[in-house]
């Protein structure tokens, strides 16, 4: 499932957080890929454990908390720390494939986090640069993601993506990994068609006496899927 999550971030997080990036200390970023991936990776990133990386990390972190959207779509049981790239004068990131396992340090153990789902969420508007499209290839074919400010893009981490390259401006965004209480993606899927479902059903018919049993149909499922 690859799935569009609106305004994660308020126009003025996102203000602040390019502010903070503006100046930051931006390294190359094959620090973070794996072999294969370093030798189509060209870009600039955050260390893991910059202060700016961080202080934003824990910003998104927080809205994601408060998102209903992103809660329902991923079920994450565990999210790895939010990281920032930025793309300018051409560089880009060829087709790739995200390592299965990230190994979270920022607690001070090594905690492995799998990598059921992939996000970005885009932090420079999408007139500020030309280039710079998130290329996925899923099950439904080539999708082409170029978002505004602010919003973010959800999809398995099963994928095969690519950043095209960025000939105009810059492109900044943060980019993390979720792993789901439900392994499989169609799982994810249904449980998250059924979520909307209910929500819809009780918004227009409130008193509707199915609603009790559709919820109670997802947390039965939800408890014969998840793997806590």
């Amino acid at each position: 499932m690859l799935l569009q999550v609106p305004q994660v971030l308020s126009a003025e997080q996102v203000a602040h957080c390019r502010d903070r990036l503006r100046n930051a200390g931006w390294a190359d970023g094959r620090i973070t890929a794996g072999h294969q991936s370093a030798m189509t990776k060209d870009n600039a990133q955050l260390p893991e454990n910059d202060p700016v990386a961080r202080e934003l990390g824990g910003l998104i972190l927080d809205a994601l908390a408060r998102n209903t959207t992103f809660f329902s779509a991923a079920l994450p049981q565990r999210i790895y720390p939010p990281l920032f790239n930025r793309y300018s004068g051409g560089q880009s990131f060829g087709f790739h494939v995200d390592n299965a396992i990230r190994y979270d340090r920022s607690r001070g153990g090594v905690d492995p986090v799998r990598t059921d789902l992939s996000a970005t969420l885009f932090l420079s508007a999408p007139e500020e640069y030309d280039g710079g499209e998130l290329i996925i290839e899923d099950t439904y074919g080539v999708q082409r993601v170029k978002l505004q400010a602010g919003d973010l893009v959800l999809y398995p981490g099963t994928s095969l993506h690519k950043v095209t390259p960025v000939t105009r401006g810059e492109r900044v965004a943060s980019f993390f990994w979720i792993q789901s209480l439900l392994r499989e993606d169609a799982q994810r899927r249904l449980m998250f068609e059924l979520d909307v479902s209910i929500r819809h059903l009780t918004q227009d018919v409130p008193e509707h006496p199915a609603l009790v049993q559709l919820t109670g149909i997802y947390h039965n499922l939800l408890r014969r899927w998840a793997e806590p």
